[in-house]
């Protein structure tokens, strides 16, 4: 896994903003309808010229969620254009993107200085140019759905949250990232560089192509305590499935290398996905409003829990003794996402959350750590541990993604689900050419 995006912060002077209006409207639809429709039809517009990171159209974006998201009670913390950060590319070249957002402060004193964070991605794909009998002609990749669907969502969330504000105990911060295409960078900036406070945020939800597609999911990567508030939503209007596949990688990650329990919504791809088709003729909106009355029910659950949810499980300590078969003992492996192969688990889940500890990179540390942990008779992962250390750092990081392992389809002996103990290497190697990365 190749870090090849640097983030810095620039300083530049923000010009003064234009007002924006949504005047898209339809009979017969309730007001926040209406007020979605609206946002979703300007942010995919050819004014924007699909909001591509370090463009003029989402820096115009940015300012219409600022405007939008005041207009709805959040205490803003961002300047109106956002904040700006830099990418610097292998090319030498440095992409200025930017992130828009503020907070709803909660009630209670003893919790309103910890947050939940609610999050959409703001940059699409922007233009390109094709040709269209003999003339070159602007293709403009609005991305109604991905993601404006998620940034309307997100600006009516806020009003719903602020109008209700004494009811959450916990603040709520609403941000849109920019440059998520590039690397989630505006949602790693926001928690490495930006936001002071990162150690007080309880929990993630982030918001993603929510308008077209055909399932409804809440993605938690098997986190149980989320999973268990997401069943306590009273009536939802719409129940999520509840997925430990990832539907969509998004700025969720960001947030679960950071040790921070999070959960996408998002109705996954969908056909029009990531091209010129992508308009707000696509969407759902009625369908979008029961999505966003069920997310709102989560949304006061984790803001008002007694307890933080638990990045990792909370093992029993009361849990029975019970038989644990060695790998080779079982009639059947255990499967990760339909797959028997420890080297499918490996690319589907530890590489794709493995992150190097900057302290490692800077110290020249790599080398191979083996971890043997248990997947128990209802597929959870638990006990992990080191049984061939390659240093503290790296060690530590191996544990970490291992423990936050999503369930697994438990192995089988004489026809019954067991507990079995695994084994496998994690290789971290630094390369020559930026000495970060972890080789797969």
């Amino acid at each position: 896994m190749k870090r090849t995006l640097a983030v810095i912060l620039l300083a530049a002077a923000l010009p003064a903003a234009a007002q924006f209006r949504s005047t898209s409207v339809s009979l017969g639809e309730s007001d926040r309808v209406q007020q979605m429709r609206g946002h979703v039809s300007l942010l995919s517009s050819e004014i924007f010229q699909g909001r591509k990171a370090g463009s003029e159209g989402e820096a115009e974006a940015a300012e219409y969620l600022y405007e939008k998201l005041e207009e709805a009670g959040v205490d803003m913390l961002s300047p109106r254009k956002g904040e700006l950060f830099g990418i610097r590319k292998d090319s030498g070249d440095t992409l200025t993107s930017r992130n828009v957002y503020g907070f709803i402060q909660g009630y209670d004193p003893a919790l309103r200085d910890r947050y939940i964070v609610i999050g959409a991605r703001l940059d699409n794909l922007g233009t390109d140019t094709l040709m269209v009998d003999g003339l070159l002609k602007e293709r403009v990749y609005r991305g109604a759905n991905g993601n404006a669907s998620g940034l309307a969502m997100l600006t009516e969330l806020a009003r719903m949250v602020s109008q209700n504000s004494i009811l959450f105990r916990r603040s709520v911060i609403f941000i849109a990232f920019g440059a998520s295409r590039q690397g989630y960078a505006g949602a790693w900036y926001f928690l490495n560089r930006s936001f002071g406070d990162a150690g007080a945020i309880d929990a993630m939800i982030n918001l993603d192509m929510l308008g077209a597609g055909e399932e409804f999911y809440a993605y938690t990567s098997s986190n149980a305590d989320m999973n268990s508030l997401l069943g306590k939503i009273e009536l939802p209007p719409l129940r999520p499935v509840i997925t430990a596949q990832e539907p969509y990688p998004s700025d969720h990650r960001a947030f679960y290398s950071a040790g921070i329990p999070s959960v996408m919504f998002t109705r996954g791809h969908y056909p029009q996905h990531d091209t010129a088709r992508d308009t707000e003729g696509i969407l759902d909106y009625d369908l979008m409003d029961r999505e966003l009355e069920t997310i709102y029910g989560f949304s006061l659950l984790l803001a008002n829990a007694e307890q933080a949810p638990s990045f990792r499980p909370r093992q029993s300590q009361d849990r029975p003794a019970e038989r644990v078969y060695s790998y080779d003992e079982v009639d059947f492996h255990p499967s990760y996402m339909g797959s028997t192969s420890l080297a499918s688990f490996m690319e589907k889940w530890v590489y794709q959350y493995l992150k190097y500890p900057e302290e490692a990179v800077r110290e020249g540390l790599q080398g191979t750590v083996n971890v043997r942990f248990i997947i128990d008779e209802k597929g959870n992962v638990r006990d992990a541990q080191v049984t061939k250390s390659a240093g503290e750092l790296l060690d530590a990081q191996a544990i970490r993604v291992i423990s936050a392992s999503p369930k697994w389809k438990p192995a089988r002996k004489d026809g019954k689900p067991v507990a079995c103990k695994v084994t496998v290497p994690i290789e971290f190697k630094l390369t020559k050419k930026n000495k970060t990365g972890i080789k797969k």
